[in-house]
Order: structure tokens, then sequence, then C-alpha cells
């Protein structure tokens, strides 16, 4: 056997040749050194970077409950008797959501905003639902990115505090224009969830005796699912998968349609959203089984 080997074959490491106690240690490197200097400047940027991350995601957070509760309140719309009302406290609501979305852009200032998107986009996408419901409930059409970009654009002092009137000393302070933008991505994803909405609004409408709205919703629907239809698998991962839930929103209001024009004479209104609950709840089945 060779010296150079050890039992069974193996060969022994350089440092295994010398006692335990003369192996060389390493010496303590200096605080000051350049090395040193550089890897606390880069450890103090990556916890700003998580720091900001963390913040972006509880705005994010705040703007979902808010969006989230402005739609509760819009589906109030069908069985209230002042419309007026409702959207006038839905635009309050919003406002409150931009407040949100002006620290979000605040945040993001001098950054780059795809770095952080990932904490942001679920709240975009729930605002642009909440935003585009709004819109549809007002003119019965597709709000647009750039008319959702355009309200996305901040004027503040320097002070942070928006401005809404001269200062009262006399002496302009610079303003500050703030803006983020909605993606094309968090735009259609939002636009895809507004679909759910438009089918509970439809059958909420059809139990309240309302007839029109249920037919101005399908051709509505129908428009969005051949826009996203032209998309196909050749979008984003995200906007092929919302693709499968649109067209079940739109077999559900074209189903509803169906029966008010079949045998809406024959049902008495108070009935028929029994009725398209109990369609509906069959047309859930049998795509569960599918």
């Amino acid at each position: 056997m060779s010296g150079k080997e050890g039992p069974g074959g193996f060969r022994k490491r350089k440092h295994d040749n010398f006692p335990h106690n003369q192996r060389r240690e390493g010496k303590d490197v200096s605080s000051s050194s350049p090395v040193m200097l550089a890897f606390k400047s880069f450890q103090q940027e990556l916890d700003a970077r998580h720091d900001k991350y963390e913040r972006l995601v509880k705005l994010s957070r705040d703007i979902t409950v808010e969006s989230k509760r402005t739609i509760f309140l819009l589906h109030r719309i069908t069985s209230a008797p002042d419309i007026e009302e409702i959207l006038t406290e839905s635009e309050i609501k919003l406002d409150g959501v931009r407040q949100k979305i002006l620290q979000v852009a605040q945040e993001l200032s001098g950054e780059d905003m795809h770095q952080f998107h990932r904490a942001i986009t679920t709240g975009l996408q729930e605002y642009v639902e909440a935003v585009s419901f709004q819109h549809f409930i007002r003119t019965r059409s597709l709000i647009s990115v750039e008319e959702i970009n355009k309200q996305l654009t901040f004027t503040t002092e320097d002070s942070g505090k928006e401005s809404k009137t001269p200062s009262s000393d006399g002496q302009d302070k610079p303003l500050v224009t703030w803006r983020l933008k909605i993606t094309p991505v968090d735009y259609l994803l939002g636009v895809a969830d507004l679909t759910g909405e438009l089918m509970r609004m439809c059958i909420n409408s059809v139990g309240n005796g309302d007839i029109d709205t249920p037919f101005e919703v399908s051709q509505f629907l129908r428009q969005v699912y051949d826009g996203f239809s032209f998309i196909g698998n050749t979008g984003p991962y995200e906007v092929s998968k919302k693709l499968y839930t649109l067209k079940q929103s739109l077999a559900k209001v074209e189903n509803a349609c169906y029966a008010l024009k079949v045998r809406g004479s024959e049902i008495p209104k108070h009935m028929l959203a029994d009725v398209f609950s109990v369609k509906t709840e069959m047309i859930d089945q049998e795509e569960s089984i599918s």
C-alpha cells in the first residue's frame, strides 16, 4: 500500500498530513477592507429592496380589499331605487383606492416596475375589475387601458400631500407628478375577471324583474370572448387560463337569455331567479363531470 493512501485505499487530503493544532487558520478580515465594505453595501441594498417589496405587498392587499368592497357595492345597483347614489358612493371608494395606488407609484419612483410587478399585480387586476365594472354600469361599454392610466396620474406638492387648492401663503410650492401605468396583461386579466361579475349582475337583474340587462350583458360578453379568442394560446399563460372561466360565464348568461326568450312569458318574474339558479347548478355539474 502506498504511503499516500489511507486504510481502504482512499487517498488522504493534504491537510491530513499535518497535526490538527498546526493547521493554518484564517486571519480575521478587517471590517474596513474593500471586500467587506462592498458586501455591506450589497446587504443594505438587498434589505432596502426587500422592505420595499413587503410594503408594496401590503399596499396591493389594501387595494384588493377596497376594490372588492366597491364591486360588492355596485352589485346592489340591481335592487337599489337610486342608481346615481350608489355610483357616487362607488366613485368615492375608488378615489380612496387611487390614493393607495399613488403610494405604490411613490414607492416605485426610480425603480424598474417589472422587478416589483409580482407584488402589486393582484391589486392592480382587482382595481381594473372594479373600474371597468363601474364604467359598464354607466355606459354599457368597456373602458380602455388608456382611460384607466389617465386616472392614475397624480400631482402632489413636494411634501407628498395631494394638491387640490393653491397654497395660502402665496408661495408656489414645487409640484411633483406621479404616474403608474397598468400593464396590458394586468388589464386583460382584470377584464377577464369582470365577466364573472357581469354574470352575477345578469342573474340578479333577472331575479328583480329586469329583462333587458341579460341581453345587454350577453352581447357584451360575446364581444369580449371574441377578443380573447383572437389572443388564444399565443398570449401569456394567465390570460389563456382565464379564457375557460370567461366561457363558463358566457354560457350561463346565454342560458338565462334563452330561458327568457323561450319561456319568459310562461314563468312568473319572481320565479325566474330560481329557475336560472337551478339551471346554473346543472351546467356546473355537467362541466365538473366532463
